[in-house]
């Protein structure tokens, strides 16, 4: 069942591989779901509201690249979730799905 939020689309579910990037720092974690703005996600260390970072999103065979804003988090016992805008033009570094 997709759901809509302002202009972002319909959110698909999502069991990615993501690479939340910021300068010399990377936070490992999995996309829970993916919508045309933006991407909500489970991360294994916290990322900062506001922050921007590049997001690595797939495997190396298949992998998305984009920049994105953090713009909400939710603390859990195991990692944090966040939902993360995405702040640029689609890009892709490879000829997989758009996400």
């Amino acid at each position: 069942m997709s759901q809509r939020r302002g202009t972002g689309g319909a959110r698909r579910e999502a069991s990615e591989r993501i690479t939340v990037t910021s300068g010399e720092r990377s936070v490992q974690g999995w996309t829970l779901n993916v919508s045309r703005g933006g991407v909500r996600v489970v991360l294994e260390e916290p990322v900062e509201p506001g922050q921007e970072y590049t997001l690595a999103i797939g495997d190396d065979s298949d992998q998305q690249t984009r920049r994105g804003r953090v713009v909400w988090v939710q603390n859990e016992s195991d990692g944090q979730i966040a939902g993360i805008e995405f702040v640029d033009a689609e890009t892709s570094s490879s000829s997989g799905p758009s996400v």
